[in-house]
C-alpha cells in the first residue's frame, strides 16, 4: 500500500462575527470542523482535538545578591478555565476516523481514503464567567481549539487556532452610569515667592463607555499663577499582572486632546470637550492574576513645575448604551452639569384654579334654585340626557379657597356689633 501525504489539516468554527472572527461569551457552546486532506491512502492511529482556556502571566527581574554576584528571578502564575482534553472522556473531544478495511487495521491503525475529510466537534463552554481574550506585555488570556493527527512512523501533525471570549460588560448598570466628578487645586512655589493657585476641577456624565464613543468633557480651569499652561486630556490602561506576591503595572495611552494655552489671570471652560475612544479591548475586572483598566486623566500642563491632574475612572464594556438609558444619562448630566444646586430657589406658587364665581355666573346660580317641577321643562330643553350634564358639572374645578366671603350675605354695616364687655 502506498503511504500518502497530508496535505492540509485546518479548523474552523461555526459561529463567526461579521469581521469572519469567532466570538463566544461563558456558556455559550462552542463548534467547527476539523478538515483533513490527503493526497493518498494513509494509515491513521487517531485525531484528537484538545480544547483550553487559561490566563498566563510572566515577567523576570534582576537580583543583586552581593557585590558581584546578580541572579534573575522569574515571576509566573496560571489560572486555567477549562480543559477538555484533561476532563475525562465525555469533555475529551477524540475522533477516530472510519475503517476501510479491517484485515488492513493492526495495532489500532485506521486506513482512509484519498481526499478531504471533514470532522465535526463542540464543546460547551463553563457557566462560570470568564476572562475576556487578551494580548498583553506580561501576559494573555487565550483560548484554543487544538487538533492532533497521530500517524505510526511520523511526527503528529498538529495545529491550534485561538477564538475570542468576550465576558460581558453592560454599561447600563446604574454603577456605570453615575457621573465622576473631581476638584484640585496646586499653589507653584520659587524659593521664597509664591504664585497663585491653579484650580482645575472636571466631570463627566458617566463611568462606562464603549470602543467607538465619545466622551464628554465638562471642565473649568483657572490659571492665577504667573506661568503660562496648557489643559490636556487623556485615557490611560493600565494592565496590572500578579504572580508570587508580586505585581506589575504597565501603563499605555489611548488617546488624548489638548487645550489651549492659558496665560496668567485667565480661565478656560470645557462645556463638552470630546475626546473619542479607540478600538481597545474591555476592562478585565474579574481575573486574579491580570487586570485591565481605564483612566481619564484631565490635567493642566505647567512648564518647570510637576503637572496638576485629575484622574476619573472608566469601565470599558461591550453591551452599549441603550436609547433610553442615553436620554436618561444626557438630562441628568446636563441638569448636574449646568446647575447650581446650592443656589436652586422653590419654584413659583402655581397658578390657583378658577373660583366659584368665575366659573357659574349668577344667573345659573338662580336657576339651579328654581323648583322641582322647573327642571322637567330644563331637562326638554338639553340636547342630551340631563346625567351627563350633571357629571360634567360634578368635575368643575372647586372655587378658591379664601377666608373673605366674595358673596356676603348681608352687608357689614348691617351686622349687629359685638357687646363691649
Amino acid at each position: 500500500m502506498v503511504l500518502g501525504k497530508v496535505k492540509s489539516l485546518t479548523i474552523s468554527f461555526d459561529c463567526l462575527n461579521d469581521s469572519n472572527v469567532p466570538v463566544y461569551s461563558s456558556g455559550d457552546t462552542v463548534s467547527g470542523r476539523v478538515s483533513l486532506e490527503v493526497t493518498g491512502e494513509i494509515r491513521v492511529k487517531s485525531l484528537k482535538i484538545h480544547a483550553r482556556g487559561h490566563a498566563k502571566v510572566r515577567w523576570t527581574e534582576s537580583r543583586n545578591a552581593g557585590s558581584n554576584t546578580a541572579y534573575t528571578q522569574n515571576y509566573t502564575e496560571e489560572v486555567e478555565y477549562f480543559n477538555h482534553k484533561d476532563s475525562g472522556i465525555a469533555n475529551c473531544l477524540s475522533f477516530f476516523f472510519p475503517l476501510l478495511d479491517d484485515d488492513n487495521s493492526e495495532e489500532g491503525l485506521h486506513t482512509i481514503h484519498s481526499g478531504r475529510h471533514e470532522y465535526a466537534f463542540s464543546f460547551e463552554l463553563p457557566q462560570t464567567p470568564l476572562a475576556t481574550s487578551f494580548e498583553g506585555r506580561h501576559g494573555s488570556v487565550r483560548y484554543w481549539v487544538k487538533a492532533e493527527l497521530h500517524r505510526p512512523w511520523f511526527l503528529p501533525v498538529k495545529l491550534k487556532k485561538e477564538f475570542t471570549v468576550f465576558e460581558h460588560i453592560d454599561i447600563n448598570t446604574p454603577s456605570l452610569l453615575s457621573p465622576q466628578a473631581g476638584t484640585k487645586e496646586k499653589t507653584l512655589c520659587c524659593w521664597f515667592c509664591t504664585s497663585g493657585p491653579i484650580s482645575l476641577s472636571a466631570k463627566i456624565e458617566r463611568k462606562g463607555y464603549t470602543p467607538g464613543e465619545s466622551i464628554q468633557i465638562f471642565a473649568e480651569i483657572e490659571n492665577c499663577s504667573s506661568r503660562v499652561v496648557v489643559p490636556k486630556a487623556a485615557i490611560y490602561q493600565t494592565q496590572a499582572f500578579y504572580a508570587k506576591g508580586k505585581m506589575k503595572e504597565v501603563k499605555q495611552l489611548v488617546a488624548n486632546l489638548r487645550g489651549d494655552s492659558l496665560s496668567s489671570g485667565k480661565t478656560e471652560t470645557w462645556n463638552g470637550k470630546q475626546l473619542k475612544i479607540p478600538p481597545v479591548s474591555p476592562s478585565i475586572l474579574d481575573c486574579s492574576i491580570i487586570r485591565v483598566e481605564y483612566s481619564l486623566m484631565v490635567y493642566v500642563d505647567i512648564p518647570g513645575a510637576m503637572d496638576l491632574f485629575l484622574n476619573l475612572p472608566l469601565v470599558i464594556g461591550t453591551i452599549p448604551l441603550h436609547p433610553f438609558g442615553s436620554r436618561t444619562s444626557s438630562v441628568s448630566s446636563q441638569c448636574s452639569m449646568n446647575m447650581n444646586w446650592l443656589g436652586l430657589t422653590l419654584p413659583e406658587r402655581p397658578e390657583a384654579p378658577p373660583s366659584y364665581a368665575e366659573v357659574v355666573t349668577e344667573e345659573q346660580r338662580q336657576s339651579s334654585l328654581a323648583p322641582i317641577g322647573a327642571c322637567d321643562d330644563f331637562e326638554r330643553g338639553l340636547p342630551g340626557p340631563l346625567f351627563a350634564y350633571i357629571q360634567e358639572f360634578r368635575f368643575l374645578p372647586p372655587p378658591l379657597y379664601s377666608e373673605i366671603d366674595p358673596n356676603p350675605d348681608q352687608r357689614t354695616d348691617d351686622r349687629p356689633s359685638c357687646p363691649s364687655r
